[in-house]
């Protein structure tokens, strides 16, 4: 039987917080840190490896991990979780985005239907799709193909497809499964929309519209703007536009598009880059194909996140290691790092994944809890941030844990050597040297170049950024997100923080204000 309780009436987080700490700097220093750069390590799906000896543990801390993890019922809160219980209790709803990449456990019905088969179901009819539009078979009123896809949608319909799309980018351009380019509109700003129809040939442009309800404000004004421009061209919405969107919405059966694809409230936003959000766009951009192998590395990794061991699995142990920094040692803020220009924008879908999840102040029954939960995240491609804000994590007030993403091997191939090392060699060279520098510190007379290290940082690491994995790599931030939620005893899969501020624009555009609401309309002239 599965219990829900608060973290802090769990014995073992008692324990855990009464055993001793690392003193990081010592066991990173010299032969102490060779030997757990290759004990602290754990293998993920697709070739991946996430290795966490530069982080503030050690066998006697795991130990407490593993048993809170225990009694936290961790395991057993994901198994009910992919068969089908009612997980996000907020909205009394499912959790079913795994189930878009695989099946782990028994056949879940839901609205009188197999949802495994749903799913497969819709992504078939998108390749399809898809390789109908690739093949010429589906064109423009002149008879041309298509050559654009544009994904019109918000947050969740935003960020991750474009995150998934932007790092694999170039590799599809490399080994010849690039078909065509995709580009997003999300902003409400109008100057977003303008710059990307601006951009493209609306002639042999094909759009996405995604809404699950088919109401959300901002991306039926973006419509608009996409439906006046393809007006202007004389061409029709319904031969340019397809929807992603849910059986029940308006969307569904319009004439106003070519096809639509389902989804359901079984999947959040946040969490829907495996469902047609993301399939549809990615298997325009790139074929069916290629998706289906992102969804075979996201599939691997789900599997890996079953097992009861702790140490054993990749995102459980991410999961409970980043709850000992945020609950015990204090840490209020965790940056991502990836040292691969095709994730310049996975910190970005990383930062609404863990922060509209875990962003949480009262327990998944509506109680107030009296513990910390979700952290800030932060991030930015590797080099980049070198020369921004590392600054602050070296020499800050505050200890930020990092996470660091890292590949041996360039997705392009083409590099040059320059003072006897290659590109990609400096790159590899400068995540190394930024984890023991962290960790270990330096000691300088001059108080300004002194650096008392003590930084914790874990890296996954791995060959290639290729699509499977990058399936591995966003389920197994998706299961530490869902991880941590299990054991602060909230809900992750509700976000009523974001509709609130939705509520309130809808009053100020129908003048239905007063107090600061009002004078704030007022201001801004609406």
């Amino acid at each position: 039987m599965v219990n829900w309780n608060n973290l802090d009436t769990l014995k073992s987080y008692d324990a855990l917080k009464n055993t001793a700490t690392v003193n990081l700097v010592e066991a990173m220093t010299g032969a102490n840190g060779a030997e757990r750069v290759k004990k602290y390590s754990v293998p993920m799906a697709a070739g991946l490896d996430f290795n966490y000896a530069a982080k503030e543990v050690d066998d006697n801390i795991l130990s407490a991990l593993a048993a809170l993890a225990d009694e936290a019922q961790l395991a057993e809160k994901y198994e009910a979780l992919y068969n089908g219980e009612v997980i996000n209790t907020g909205e009394k709803r499912m959790v079913l985005h795994q189930l878009t990449r695989g099946q782990l456990g028994e056949n879940v019905m839901a609205d009188g239907v197999n949802k495994r088969e749903f799913y497969v179901k819709e992504q078939q009819r998108i390749a399809d799709f898809a390789k109908k539009v690739h093949s010429g078979e589906i064109t423009n009123a002149k008879g041309e193909k298509f050559t654009t896809v544009v994904q019109i949608g918000i947050g969740g319909s935003d960020l991750g497809p474009r995150a998934m799309y932007l790092a694999l980018e170039n590799w599809a351009k490399k080994t010849g499964n690039f078909k065509m380019e995709a580009k997003f509109i999300s902003n409400v700003d109008p100057d977003d929309a303008s710059a990307v129809l601006n951009s493209v040939d609306v002639n042999r442009t094909i759009f996405i519209l995604v809404s699950k309800s088919g109401t959300t404000l901002e991306t039926l004004t973006n419509e608009s703007f996409v439906t006046d421009a393809l007006k202007k061209a004389g061409l029709e919405q319904g031969k340019h536009m397809i929807a992603v969107t849910s059986e029940t919405s308006p969307l569904a059966k319009s004439d106003n598009y070519l096809e639509a694809f389902f989804m359901d409230d079984y999947i959040g936003g946040r969490y829907s880059s495996t469902s047609g959000v993301g399939g549809a766009v990615l298997s325009l951009a790139f074929g069916p194909d290629v998706f289906a192998q992102f969804l075979e590395g996201a599939a691997e990794e789900d599997k890996l996140a079953a097992n009861k061991d702790m140490l054993k699995n990749p995102a459980m142990l991410d999961a409970m290691i980043g709850v000992y920094e945020r609950n015990v040692l204090g840490y209020d803020s965790t940056t991502v790092l990836p040292y691969s220009q095709g994730l310049s924008r996975f910190p970005a879908h990383l930062q609404q994944l863990d922060m509209e999840s875990n962003g949480k102040s009262v327990n998944r029954f509506g109680d107030p809890i009296n513990y910390v939960t979700g952290p800030v995240i932060f991030g930015e491609p590797g080099t980049n941030g070198q020369h921004s804000f590392y600054q602050l994590l070296h020499q800050g007030t505050d200890i930020i844990p990092l996470q660091f993403i890292g590949f041996r091997n360039s997705q392009l191939g083409n590099d040059v050597n320059i003072q006897d090392s290659t590109s990609q060699q400096k790159l590899c060279a400068n995540v190394a040297a930024q984890i023991v520098a962290f960790a270990c510190g330096k000691k300088d007379e001059n108080a300004n170049k002194n650096f008392k290290g003590g930084r914790p940082s874990s890296i996954i690491i791995g060959d290639e950024l290729n699509p499977k994995s990058l399936g591995a790599l966003l389920a197994h931030f998706e299961n530490k997100v869902m991880f941590q939620g299990f054991v602060w005893n909230i809900n992750s899969f509700d976000q009523e923080g974001v509709q609130l501020g939705k509520v309130l624009a809808k009053k100020v555009l129908a003048h239905e204000t007063d107090g600061a609401l009002a004078e704030y309309s007022k201001l801004l002239n609406i």
